[in-house]
């Protein structure tokens, strides 16, 4: 579905000093009379024509609503928001080079060209093949045919084997057999009919390792161009401008001209920014790699080396962010100056963290959340899935309008199918399948058979949306009646159990195809840890705190609160939709969900801010790795450089307009979103642009 693709403490704070997002100050005393049963907003299967709100997905708690917040402009330009990767090894990923020069091979005179060529031809005629392997090429293809080999080896003739060979293996063996024999300078291609057609190559296109390792070594006689002996993977660090991850990964398997599953990475990134992160793919020379450079738009490859393993999602510790909030006001009635509301709200932040919810892009930018698909899914209503993934939304991709009303009017799969745009995915893919049940006559369509021709990562992801739907709707909850304070029956990582169910594993390891691979990041967070109860002996030893505690999403491999009112909160919120907690596993495999633990609390590292002025809304406000490294090498090899671009932070060049700067630090699955609006105070779901900017 392509709103998908538009898209991942020490303070002690009580219930009564946290309230819903929408309960002005003034009321709060009398929201915290009001009964504590959880009442999520009843839902319709009719799309909404304003679009999803915080409180439709269960995000209704702010830790510290008594602090004011400001507004802002969140990703106005690309440039106001970086990310940068952190490595398994707590290192932050920066490009710190754009690989390497490559020598230009001196260029030759035709004089020149006409003796090499005549030398080489002198070469060939009195060219021997080695005994041992003649002797072979013999055994295999016969006297005859090895005498017309020579023949075209010495004066650039064709030929064709007289045998044929059926088995894969031994031609293979034959083609490595006659690369060895001649030097690597003779093609030989397999016919339809399973004989060799054999000639003199027009180009040195093979070459020995040995001559290649030769002729790729740097001045100091490293080979590789100084990065060292090859490996089965090269990794490297790649920049990138207002492209999302998946775009780039197929971008570089369409030059390198291998299989997009090729190219992996640790995480998905933002679009709308600027982002470095490491990948991996394997082989490729790192020579192709580097040239990509010179043909990239928007993309910049450097931090070459090789390794044994290739990445994979989930290697990685998280994200540094660095955002620019432009055009900030507070308002009139915050009673306290920018500087105080951000000095105490990053006290707070740094102290207590913020809730971890499920950003909003979890749950998509269209009218129809995709809960509400995973809801209506887990009920088995194939039906209602597809009517609503079909559906005429007010909020969906423009170009998508014309075939939802032909849907809705006709029922013409095929029609529909034709004005319905490709980067719908889940449209296209239910259309297609419509489509051919009705060219088979069929009159009673096969919803079920439908919806499994969506790629399998997209299909179960709504599913797993309804999942973090119940986990933030319990996770509000959970803080508006205990706050920060750790309490018995809360659930704690048990590290002295790690395993899982097979069912789990089964399910985690289902196989996938390329295609689903763009979906994937949102499926890697079901980790298969275990959980336990807090005891009252542990939260009087004050054992645990508030960090330590986790929720799960629903789902038949997980433990619930040991405490009742947390637990019961599943039951009563699951209720209202017809499904029970208790009952996660299904005929369809794909949507028998285990569950996973996530924790209740995130606390960001190294989070600064700064406040800067400026005068136009398309000045620069931090500077990008790529602006910092090519001024940096312009001011060491003495050439021009602009001394406002050598680090992160330009200096206040004072103006009207004020921007806030924030840096920080966030785990795996932990989302950016949630920190500004815990800093801000805003509504998250009303700023489009602060879409997919998931750790």
């Amino acid at each position: 579905m392509s709103e998908l693709e538009d898209r991942k403490r020490d303070r002690d704070f009580s219930g009564e000093n946290s309230v819903p997002v929408d309960s002005p100050e003034s009321s709060r005393d009398e929201h915290q009379d009001k009964k504590s049963k959880l009442e999520p907003k009843e839902q319709s299967n009719a799309p909404s024509s304003d679009g999803i709100t915080e409180s439709d997905v269960g995000i209704t708690w702010f830790l510290t609503p008594e602090l004011p917040g400001f507004s802002g402009q969140i990703k106005q330009r690309y440039t106001d928001f970086l990310v940068n990767e952190i490595d398994k090894q707590g290192s932050v990923v920066h490009l710190t080079d754009k690989g390497f020069k490559m020598p230009k091979p001196p260029k030759k005179t035709k004089s020149e060209e006409a003796e090499e060529e005549k030398a080489e031809l002198e070469k060939r005629k009195s060219f021997q093949v080695d005994a041992e392997l003649r002797a072979k090429l013999v055994e295999v293809l016969g006297e005859s045919d090895v005498a017309k080999i020579e023949e075209v080896y010495r004066n650039v003739t064709k030929m064709e084997t007289t045998k044929r060979f059926e088995d894969k293996a031994e031609r293979t063996q034959l083609h490595q057999l006659l690369r060895a024999a001649f030097n690597n300078q003779l093609e030989s291609v397999t016919s339809p009919e399973n004989t060799f057609h054999i000639a003199l190559a027009t180009r040195k296109s093979r070459v020995s390792r040995k001559d290649l390792i030769d002729r790729n070594r740097d001045a100091n006689g490293v080979e590789n161009w100084g990065y060292g002996p090859t490996k089965d993977f090269v990794h490297f660090t790649t920049y990138k401008e207002n492209k999302d991850t998946m775009d780039v990964a197929n971008i570089l398997a369409r030059y390198l001209r291998v299989p997009t599953r090729l190219i992996r990475y640790a995480g998905t990134k933002d679009r709308r920014a600027i982002t470095c992160q490491r990948m991996s793919v394997s082989k490729i020379g790192v020579e192709r790699l580097n040239a990509l450079n010179r043909v990239l738009k928007g993309v910049t490859l450097g931090g070459f080396n090789f390794e044994d393993q290739s990445l994979s999602l989930g290697d990685l510790q998280g994200n540094e962010f660095t955002i620019a909030i432009r055009d900030v006001e507070i308002a009139p009635d915050a009673g306290l100056p920018l500087e105080k509301i951000l000095e105490e709200s990053c006290s707070s932040i740094r102290n207590n963290g913020f809730i971890n919810y499920y950003g909003m892009q979890r749950f998509g930018t269209f009218s129809v959340s995709t809960h509400e698909i995973g809801k209506w899914i887990l009920l088995g209503d194939w039906k209602t899935v597809a009517d609503l993934i079909l559906a005429e939304q007010e909020n969906v991709l423009p170009v998508s309008k014309e075939a939802r009303k032909i849907w809705s009017d006709t029922q013409d799969a095929e029609a529909a199918l034709q004005k319905m745009p490709r980067q719908c995915v889940a449209e296209n893919a239910i259309l297609n399948n419509f489509a051919e049940q009705q060219r088979n006559g069929s009159t009673n369509l096969d919803y079920f058979q439908a919806i499994n021709k969506i790629p399998r990562n997209l299909r179960t992801m709504y599913a797993h949306a309804y999942q973090s739907y119940i986990w933030n709707a319990v996770a509000s909850k959970r803080i508006e009646l205990f706050g920060l304070k750790i309490v018995a029956g809360d659930l704690v990582l048990d590290s002295s159990a790690t395993g899982t169910s097979e069912d789990a594993k089964e399910g985690a390891n289902a196989d996938t195809n390329e295609e689903d691979e763009d979906f994937a990041e949102d499926l890697r967070e079901a980790q298969f840890v275990r959980a336990r109860p807090v005891t009252q002996d542990e939260v009087d030893a004050g054992k645990y705190n508030i960090e330590d505690v986790v929720l799960p999403t629903p789902g038949f491999d997980v433990v619930y609160p040991g405490n009742e009112t947390l637990r019961e909160l599943y039951v009563n919120v699951m209720s209202k939709d017809k499904l029970d907690p208790f009952d996660m596993r299904r005929k369809a495999r794909d949507f028998s969900l285990a569950g996973s633990y996530r924790n209740v609390i995130h606390k960001p590292t190294n989070l600064e801010y700064k406040i800067l002025h400026y005068s136009s809304p398309t000045q620069q406000l931090v500077n990008t790795d790529l602006e910092i490294l090519n001024n940096q090498k312009g001011k060491e090899n003495h050439q021009r450089y602009m001394k406002d671009k050598l680090n992160r932070f330009p200096e206040d060049k004072g103006g009207d307009s004020i921007a806030v700067i924030l840096t920080f630090k966030l785990g795996v699955s932990a989302y950016a979103t949630m920190l500004l609006r815990e800093l801000m105070k805003v509504e998250s779901s009303r700023r489009g642009d602060m879409c997919a900017v998931r750790s």
